[in-house]
Order: structure tokens, then sequence, then C-alpha cells
């Protein structure tokens, strides 16, 4: 009898694995290959190029992101079109830089690409005001019923993404040219991370305005990211901030690289469930109803986005702690922002169970998100303003 049932469950596992496995690679076409082969190519070279720059853990995230990065574009084309046209905006932009010496940060005001759209500092500008066009279009487009502006918003919006993305590339590679031993990847610092945070609350934007085919959500949820916008320019001009600082002790580790951005994806898809909700509320008191999508609609977006930023915000609250008992001997010090991750966590696993056990929708639910973006504000934000501790190198 047990081995029966051993082989049973053996071959039920087996099974699952298979359907997994066919529905992952079933449709795929030679591009889609060619392009994973692509990937891999690009992570081999980097490994013989600059093995001497990484240890084993980064080696590690680097072919890790090969399969990811593969499985996103077969999911996703867009994402694969997105990465194809920023690595070829960013390789552009390092033969800029070269000179017969090697490459050179001078070039950034002597070359015309460079000074005008390729450096990053140029490329996060361009990201800045597309973005702002964006949110002009979709706003338009929603307050006027002009559906003709919807589609030059959306593609507004995959611009200013496509510049950015080269931008933070670029960006990583300036650090190099000021110094082997301040080179890092750009995640770094407020201003930084407020970039990723615009890129990230787009990208997911964008793929559920595609996968539910509705322009309106734009509307709301760019308005979010012209805010972070507004703080990188006005951070860039009071504070410097787009100046590239070598990392500081605590920083420089190989954990930065997967806790960072897994932590904001979270907070892109919190801040993008607070928006849906605004304007599930809307519909709901029969305000502009006549143009908003449906009551459901809103609502699923707003629950897979929080559920989806929930897990990913785990997955950061964990490595976080690793982090943690790696740079400073323990994995819990109730500093302040570890104290306010754990009450955003706390927040959304509460959203969350109240969904999943108790069936909460509607007002209620809507409310609590919003509410919850200020509550991950605080903790993104606030912190740094008017709390110190370990974490006191992303003040203000």
């Amino acid at each position: 009898m047990s081995t029966d049932y051993s082989s049973t469950t053996q071959g039920g596992w087996s099974q699952t694995l298979k359907r997994v496995v066919v529905t992952i690679f079933s449709g795929l076409g030679w591009l889609d290959y060619f392009f994973a082969c692509v990937l891999l190519g690009a992570a081999i070279f980097a490994e013989i190029k600059f093995s001497a720059y990484m240890d084993g853990y980064e080696q590690a995230i680097l072919f890790a992101a090969v399969p990811v990065l593969s499985v996103l574009a077969w999911g996703w084309s867009p994402i694969r079109n997105l990465m194809i046209g920023a690595a070829g905006l960013a390789l552009l932009a390092i033969y800029f830089y070269q000179t017969p010496d090697g490459g050179s940060l001078a070039r950034a005001e002597q070359a015309f690409f460079l000074k005008y759209m390729l450096s990053s500092q140029s490329a996060i500008l361009w990201m800045s005001v597309l973005f702002c066009l964006s949110t002009l279009f979709y706003t338009l487009a929603f307050a006027l019923r002009a559906q003709a502006l919807g589609p030059t918003a959306s593609k507004l919006s995959w611009a200013a993404v496509l510049i950015g993305v080269t931008g933070m590339l670029v960006r990583w590679y300036e650090s190099y040219l000021l110094g082997a031993d301040i080179g890092h990847i750009p995640i770094s610092n407020l201003y930084e991370v407020f970039i990723l945070f615009s890129l990230i609350t787009a990208l997911f934007h964008l793929y559920y305005e595609a996968r539910y085919q509705s322009l309106v959500l734009g509307a709301f949820v760019l308005w979010i990211i012209v805010a972070a916008v507004g703080f990188i320019l006005w951070y860039s001009i009071a504070r410097g901030a787009h100046q590239i600082q070598p990392l500081v002790p605590a920083l420089q580790s190989w954990w930065m690289k997967i806790h960072v951005p897994a932590n904001f994806i979270g907070y892109g898809t919190f801040a993008l469930a607070a928006m849906v909700a605004i304007a599930y509320l809307l519909k709901q008191k029969n305000i502009l109803a006549d143009r908003l999508p449906s009551l459901e609609l809103l609502d699923d977006v707003m629950y897979k986005a929080i559920a989806v930023g929930f897990a990913f915000f785990t997955i950061a609250t964990i490595l976080g702690a690793l982090w943690a008992a790696d740079a400073w001997g323990g994995y819990w010090s109730w500093d302040p922002k570890e104290t306010w991750a754990l009450i955003v966590w706390l927040n959304y696993a509460a959203w969350l169970h109240m969904r999943l056990m108790k069936g909460l929708r509607g007002v209620v639910a809507a409310w609590w998100a919003l509410v919850g973006l200020l509550v991950t504000t605080f903790a993104f934000l606030g912190v740094n303003m008017f709390l110190s501790g370990l974490h006191s190198y992303g003040t203000l």
C-alpha cells in the first residue's frame, strides 16, 4: 500500500511538473529561443570580461537573471522589445563614451547625443518629460472622452520607460568610469530608487492596461509617477542628487542587487493599487462613472496588484533580514526602517487575509488600499525624513 501511494504521489508530481513545463514552452517561436540564447551569450560575455569585479554570489545573480528575463519575455513580448531597445541604446551610449585611451566621463559634455539624449542625466530628464506628457494625454483622454488620445498616452509611457531603463543602464556604466571601486548598480540612494519606483509602477500599469484593454487606468496611476518625477527633479536641483557617489560600506554587498528591486516591486504595485482604489471610489459614488471601467475590473486590478506586491515585499523583507545578519550581525534590530517595513507587511497581510478569508471587497477594501499608500509612503520616505537608524544612508 505504501509503495503504491508513493508511486502515485511521484506520478502526480511528475505530471504537474510536466504540465508546468508544457505551459511555459508551448507556443514559443524561434525568436523566443533566440532571445534566450542572446541573453545567455550576454551573461557569458559579462562573466568573461568582468568576473574580476564579481564574487560568486554576483555571478550567480548574473546567470539566474537569464531564465528570469527569458520567461518574462516569453510571457509578455513587449518586455522583450523593451530589453532589446534599452540594451541597444545603452550600447550606443557606451560607444559614444569611448576615446582612444578608453572610456571617459568627460564625453558626456562633448558628444552631442550624450549631452542631449543618452547620458544618464539626459535620459532621466527625457524620462521625466515623457511621463509628464503621458499623464497629460491620459488625463485629457479621460476628461474629454477623447479615445484617440489614449494610444498616444500609452506610447509616451512606453517611451518614458525605454529611455528611463536606458538611463539606469548608462548610469551603471558611468559609475565604473569614475573608478572600479566606485562602480555599482544604480539603486543605492533615494534619487536612484525613485527612478526605479517610477519605472516599475509604469511597467505594471502598462501590463494591466494591456491585459484588461483599458486606457482609463493611466489617468489615475500616472499621477503617482508624476509625483515621483517631481521629487526626482527637485532632488536633482536642490541636492545635486544626480551626481554619482561611492557606496557607503553597508551597501557594498551583493544583497542590494536582489533586496532593493524586490522591495520596489512591492512599493510600485501598492501605489498602483491605491490609485486604482481612487477610481473605484469615484465609480462607487457615481462620479464620472460612465467614463470608468466596471467595479469588478477595478477590484480585480487592485487585488492582483496587492497580491503581487505582497509576494515580492515578503521576499524583500526576508532578504533584508539576511542582509542585516550579514552586515550588522543580527537578523532584526527594530531599526525604524525595519519596524515600518513590518507595519507595511502586516497591513497588506491583513488586507489579503480579509479578502481571501472574509471576502473583503468594495468600499472598505478600496479605502484600505488607499490608506495603505500613506503607510507605505511613510515607510519609503517618511522614515528617511523624520527618523534615524541603521538605514540613515538613505536620508534626505
